[in-house]
């Protein structure tokens, strides 16, 4: 299993890179292996302020339909391109050109919240 360390995580497998008051969110390569085949994508919510571990889209994949959450509270400035025509990248890189959105982060303190990639290894591990 694939954890960098220059991520933060969720319970929920979701990760967060931080750049400056941005942040880009993505699944980790835990629950990309878990879902199976990546078909379809749906992120609504570009434009929205949604709430720590509020739902800001869905992943669906050959075995299931997933929701994805926000890891911090944030506005939805940009859905990944990429994933309309190839949502498959996120299953070959997940944590690269996968990613799924970019936020605004309107809570810093929430940062402290999430999981180092040393804790998220071993609830995935579980």
């Amino acid at each position: 299993m694939n954890v960098p360390q220059n991520l933060l995580y969720t319970k929920d497998h979701e990760w967060l890179r931080v750049e400056e008051s941005f942040g880009y969110v993505g699944v980790t390569d835990f629950a990309q292996g878990e879902l199976g085949d990546v078909v379809f994508i749906e992120i609504e919510t570009v434009g929205e302020t949604l709430k720590k571990e509020e739902v800001f889209g869905t992943i669906e994949a050959v075995k299931t339909v997933s929701d994805m959450f926000m890891p911090v509270s944030g506005e939805i400035l940009e859905v990944n391109p990429a994933l309309e025509e190839s949502p498959e990248v996120v299953n070959k890189d997940p944590y690269g050109k996968g990613w799924m959105v970019k936020i605004k982060i309107n809570n810093p303190a929430e940062l402290k919240e999430l999981l180092s990639p040393e804790a998220y290894t071993k609830l995935a591990a579980v």
